[in-house]
């Protein structure tokens, strides 16, 4: 604790010491952990934008790439809608997968 101003010369020093030991306590306990929460929001948010443009973008891929397999046995018409089935078939196989594996406790 510091002592009397008049007769201890380290008074302004010791106090200032102290003074900057709480705010520094007070800035890491309240803005560094919000900056930090913040970031991980900021950056998950980014994450989950970028993992449905990748999906959404390779779903298209082989979509235009099994037509384009199926353009060779059969007409143009007739290879978009059985794409149409088969990646919406492998989409409904995922999802049945996805569904066995829930855990029991979620319902």
């Amino acid at each position: 604790m510091p002592g009397n101003p008049l007769t201890d010369p380290n008074w302004a020093s010791d106090t200032t010491n102290k003074l900057v030991n709480v705010v520094t306590t007070v800035r890491e306990q309240t803005t560094t952990r919000a900056v930090i929460a913040t970031r991980a929001i900021v950056f998950g948010i980014i994450a989950a934008f970028l993992g449905v443009f990748i999906l959404v973008i390779s779903i298209v891929l082989v979509m235009r790439a099994i037509q384009e397999l199926l353009d060779l046995a059969v007409t143009q018409a007739q290879a978009v809608y059985l794409s149409y089935f088969i990646v919406g078939g492998m989409l409904c196989l995922g999802g049945l997968l996805l569904f066995r594996k829930r855990s029991a406790s979620a319902l």
